[in-house]
């Protein structure tokens, strides 16, 4: 039995706990709020909780001392301060990324990190981090030589949309305004570039669902586009929503809501983000039953021939814990696992899709319920 802390007791901290538990870890639930913590321990049945705050990684050592793997579920802004403190306690290191700025200076960990014997691994969720250990797969069923395209198309919906956006409090507010507002990497006739998030909005059919948009946003690619450069001719990343959702959120962006800098009106003085961040989290209804939906595949003329391979996940909520919070919690669960037993022995910075194969993670995710079915079937 290894000990693991799961830093952050929210929606995806308490089902990474829960997973992590049930695999026969010592599990440690830390959070800021102590309270928080202990309830959250106590629903998934972790050994320890402990108050700690991801804003102070210099006082994290004790918490550390012995850990086998660090799975950091807090905001972003947090991660690479929290990934020098695993390496300097020694312990592997697991987020759920999203940011590709915050990402690529945890890869420039990647000496010290191999110094420590560890493995740093950013981006370990759904999107980034299922999906993309699954991109990569979808490449090598199509065997050697050039590519044409790789798409992944990937959405977490309500199951019974309401008002306008279509969309629920699924995970945290200020993270889906990140992924409208940051540039989206994708290759372009072969080269890395950028595009606007929210724009190419395309339909897409799904069975049983509906028709559904799906647009440009940030961070879902990870580093497949620097790592697939030259080697894939088309590659995007875009979010599943019901339509007409890409449209509103463009519009305030376009009038400036999505701003980080203070304005002044009347007395008070808020960031134009802040507050929509705030109106979003109090107004969005709350998770309730939900939808992941995630379609990748990969084109390239073979034998004289267009061949395409391809993956559907449809997945739902069971019960326990929210579809969302299954299908990003449980991957970085499976990949914390074997770098707790040793399966997965590679120290090192690197995203997930570089850290393991689609074979071995989704062996150890066989028994979660999570569906992986060839598309098109």
């Amino acid at each position: 039995m290894s000990r693991v802390v799961v830093l952050g007791s929210g929606i995806v901290g308490g089902a990474a706990a829960w997973d992590l538990a049930r695999r026969g870890h010592e599990v440690v639930v830390a959070d800021a709020d102590a309270a928080t913590a202990a309830g959250v321990a106590a629903e998934v049945g972790a050994v320890h909780h402990q108050a700690a705050d991801a804003g102070r990684p210099e006082e994290l050592g004790p918490l550390l001392a012995g850990a086998s793997v660090l799975v950091a579920a807090v905001p972003f802004r947090f991660n690479t301060a929290l990934a020098r403190a695993a390496i300097a306690a020694g312990c592997h290191y697991l987020d759920f990324g999203g940011n590709p700025t915050i990402v690529a200076e945890q890869l420039l960990l990647d000496d010290d990190a191999r110094r420590a014997g560890v493995a740093v691994v950013p981006d370990c969720g759904l999107a980034p981090g299922l999906v993309n250990v699954l991109a990569l797969d979808c490449l090598r069923a199509l065997g050697p030589g050039p590519v044409e395209r790789l798409a992944m198309r990937v959405g977490a919906l309500p199951a019974h949309p309401r008002g306008a956006l279509g969309y629920q409090l699924s995970f945290s507010p200020a993270g889906l305004i990140n992924e409208y507002a940051e540039p989206c990497e994708v290759l372009r006739n072969g080269h890395y570039t950028t595009v606007e998030p929210l724009t190419e909005i395309e339909p897409v059919d799904w069975p049983g669902i509906g028709t559904l948009e799906a647009f440009h946003t940030a961070g879902g690619s990870s580093s497949l586009p620097r790592r697939l450069e030259g080697e894939v001719k088309e590659l995007d990343y875009k979010t599943l929503r019901y339509p007409g959702h890409a449209a509103a959120f463009r519009a305030m962006a376009e009038i400036g809501l999505f701003g980080l800098e203070a304005r002044t009106v009347g007395s008070a003085s808020v960031a134009p983000r802040e507050l929509l961040v705030d109106l979003l989290a109090a107004n969005l209804p709350p998770p309730a039953d939900d939808l992941v939906l995630v379609r990748v595949w990969a084109e390239a003329v073979r034998d004289g021939g267009h061949r395409t391979a391809g993956i559907e996940i449809t997945d739902r909520s069971d019960g326990r814990f929210s579809a969302l919070a299954r299908t990003t919690a449980f991957p970085a669960g499976a990949l914390a696992h074997m770098l707790a037993s040793g399966a997965v022995d590679d120290p090192g910075a690197r995203t997930m899709e570089a850290a393991i194969g689609a074979d071995l993670l989704l062996q150890e995710l066989d028994d979660s319920g999570i569906t992986v079915r060839p598309w098109p079937s």
